[in-house]
């Protein structure tokens, strides 16, 4: 059948990106036999480029890194909640040629921590200072009521955590790298660190951990995931997140709602499971 309708993850590097998996699982439960959804290498100045040779057949993008800020410039119109962390990874490509941006991973964070039973918590620890913790900071925005400590390596780092916590309305207090154990004993912990980053500290997992939210997914588990999960703690992957801001842009991209989360998690799994 001729293909009517496309979509596409972008980034570079892009080839270890899951996302085709999902978003093709996603169309096949729905029944949409007449859409597409490729991966493309893009980096930030490629990107006008290949924006500007899109069709009419084309529905959405999802973005990856190095494209969530350079895209900013090249949209129509943002989100609020991408505009809060200033940072883009769903365009939404209407009939009318409009481009349309928004932020699925801060919700995706939100959505993935309510499957686990996380609905608000008193306080929480934030592991590494990159664009995932701005995205972290924004969802505890939602559901932390009081201080967020961020673990950074630099002063540098920890002038843009607090930065962020002032313009998200966030209590955010920052500490040293070198601390980071501590950040382990709080109600919940999310570590959004390069992998390998946090393996040193599985030996500081308390008795009895409490929730962690570990943003990766390949090589899975990390260290630290598998420690938590030996002392009985309960553990949000970044397969989880993954999924859950997927869902969100199958149903922006092609309208359909419910996305089906179950048929994309196990596409998921098993895509991570051959490799």
């Amino acid at each position: 059948m001729t293909v009517t309708r496309r979509a596409a993850v972008l980034g570079s590097p892009i080839a270890h990106s899951l996302s085709p998996v999902l978003h093709r699982a996603a169309y096949d439960e729905l029944g949409l036999t007449d859409w597409s959804y490729d991966r493309f290498e893009v980096d930030e100045a490629a990107l006008p480029g290949f924006l500007g040779e899109l069709g009419a057949e084309w529905a959405g993008l999802s973005l990856t890194m190095p494209l969530k800020r350079a895209v900013i410039p090249l949209l129509d119109e943002i989100s609020d909640t991408a505009a809060s962390v200033d940072a883009v990874n769903t365009v939404v490509l209407t009939e009318d040629g409009r481009r349309l941006g928004d932020n699925t991973d801060i919700p995706g964070m939100v959505a993935a921590l309510r499957e686990h039973g996380i609905e608000e918590v008193p306080s929480a620890a934030i592991l590494g200072a990159g664009a995932t913790a701005s995205s972290a900071l924004a969802a505890l925005a939602r559901i932390c009521t009081g201080e967020v400590v961020a673990y950074v390596r630099s002063e540098a780092r920890a002038a843009e955590m607090r930065e962020w916590g002032e313009r998200l309305d966030v209590d955010v207090r920052t500490a040293d790298w070198a601390d980071a154990a501590e950040a382990l004993r709080a109600p919940l912990v999310i570590a959004t660190t390069p992998a390998g980053t946090t393996d040193a500290l599985a030996t500081a997992v308390p008795e009895r951990p409490t929730t962690l939210f570990d943003v990766l997914y390949d090589p899975w588990p990390t260290e630290l995931a598998a420690r938590w999960s030996m002392f009985g703690g309960a553990v949000v992957t970044g397969l989880d997140l993954l999924v859950h801001q997927a869902v969100l842009q199958v149903e922006q991209m092609t309208g359909r709602s419910p996305a089906p989360l179950e048929a994309m998690r196990h596409a998921g799994e098993k895509a991570l499971a051959a490799r």
